[in-house]
């Protein structure tokens, strides 16, 4: 009996150890996931700004996250953003609350770092201790705002769209009046050869340089792509393109305010990628706007 006592009190201390370990593990991996996470779209943002190996972005450059929330409770649902502001000369983060309408209603400091609003975890936490039990918030999309010098240089939305299968999660640069800088496709289940190919540059590097008003209107044409126009857009943005900047400049005149060139056999999924990109870029336009009025009302000392 003694035996079985000591095996089992043994057992109990040894899965005890091994839960802890594997719990500290977790954790510390988790956080080392979420940050390498991070760098990587990091990466992907200074990349669609134009910056790299070659061209390192400058210090001056700031990428200030703002997170939009919906936020309801048993009566009332509104809008919630968290966005950084300048506090006592650092840096801190408000909840800015407007109504459906667009109305400002609130602002709030959350106890969040410039570490912890990277995290969906930590941020609900912080809005949840200012809003209270009673608050449901649902996570809606995130936008970042490049700044460079105090001045806002451009706009990075990451957002994701009905695909031809499944969703299609992507990440838009608009510049701060929305004409196309870039657009890169994160994650797709598109089939290989034909949907597949919204990852390649002749396709995606259609969209570089449209006007606001181009992309509003902007659809897909059942039209073969012109070996000219296809070896242009290949080239762009590559620093030996072996493209003369007389035939550079021509192909931008001629292609800025066209349409999109449907993949072969792929315009379902052409389609879907160039209305998603649309809708984000028009939406978020919209939503900024809002955002912006609130702030210069208020006078909130917003770091972008």
């Amino acid at each position: 009996m003694k035996e079985i006592i000591k095996i089992t009190i043994a057992l109990t201390i040894s899965c005890l150890v091994a839960g802890l370990v594997i719990g500290t593990t977790f954790i510390f991996t988790a956080k080392a996931k979420q940050h390498n996470e991070h760098l990587n779209v990091e990466q992907t943002m200074l990349g669609l700004l134009g910056y790299g190996k070659s061209k390192p972005a400058p210090a001056e450059l700031k990428l200030h996250p703002i997170h939009r929330y919906i936020l309801s409770d048993p009566d009332t649902a509104r809008m919630g953003y968290v966005i950084p502001v300048n506090r006592d000369g650092g840096q801190g983060f408000d909840l800015v609350e407007l109504d459906l309408k667009g109305q400002f209603l609130k602002r709030q400091p959350l106890d969040l770092s410039a570490e912890t609003v990277l995290s969906a975890e930590d941020r609900k936490k912080a809005l949840a201790a200012v809003l209270g039990p009673s608050a449901e918030i649902a996570f809606a999309d995130t936008a970042i705002i490049a700044c460079r010098n105090g001045q806002r240089e451009a706009y990075l939305l990451p957002g994701e769209f009905p695909g031809f299968k499944t969703f299609i999660k992507a990440m838009v640069a608009v510049g701060a009046d929305f004409r196309m800088l870039g657009l890169e496709v994160l994650e797709h289940e598109e089939d290989p050869g034909l949907g597949g190919e919204i990852t390649r540059d002749y396709f995606k590097n259609q969209f570089i340089g449209k006007s606001f008003d181009t992309l509003k209107r902007l659809k897909v044409v059942k039209e073969p792509l012109p070996p000219e126009y296809e070896r242009y857009l290949e080239c762009l943005g590559q620093a030996d393109a072996g493209l003369a900047a007389r035939e550079a400049e021509e192909m931008e005149r001629l292609y800025r305010e066209k349409d999109i060139y449907a993949l072969t056999g792929a315009t379902i999924s052409s389609a879907a990628v160039t209305n998603g990109v649309k809708g984000m870029v028009r939406k978020f336009a919209y939503r900024i706007q809002i955002l912006d009025q609130a702030i210069t009302t208020e006078k909130i000392p917003v770091l972008f």
